[in-house]
C-alpha cells in the first residue's frame, strides 16, 4: 500500500472586476431606495422594517463580496456569523433595557 498525500482542494476563483461593478450598482440602487422611502408617506407604517431589510441586504453584499467572506473558508465565516449574532444580541438587549426599542415602547 502506498500512501499518496492528498492534494489540497483547488482554490475558489475570486470575482471579476465586472462582478464588483455590478455589486456597487446594486448597492447604489438600494441606497437610493432607502433615501426615497423616507419621503413616501404611504410607507410610514412599514418604514422601519423596510429600512432594516434593505440595510441587511446591503450589509450582506458588502460582507460577501468586498470583505471576501464568500471566498473564505467555512470556519472563518462561522466565526464572523457567531460574533455578529453576539453583537446583535447585545445591541438588542441594551436598546430593550433602556426602553429605546420601538416594539417595546408603551
Amino acid at each position: 500500500m502506498s500512501a499518496t498525500p492528498s492534494e489540497p482542494p483547488a482554490p475558489v476563483p475570486h470575482a471579476s472586476t465586472w462582478t464588483y461593478v455590478v455589486v456597487a450598482v446594486i448597492l447604489t440602487l438600494i441606497t437610493a431606495m432607502e433615501f426615497s422611502a423616507i419621503y413616501i408617506r404611504e410607507l410610514t407604517p412599514i418604514l422601519v422594517p423596510l429600512l432594516v431589510v434593505m440595510s441587511a441586504a446591503k450589509f450582506a453584499l458588502v460582507v460577501l463580496f468586498f470583505m471576501h467572506l464568500r471566498y473564505d473558508a467555512r470556519p472563518l465565516s462561522l466565526i464572523f456569523a457567531g460574533s455578529l449574532a453576539i453583537a446583535l444580541g447585545i445591541a438588542l438587549a441594551l436598546t430593550t433595557l433602556t426602553r429605546q426599542f420601538l416594539v417595546f415602547r408603551r
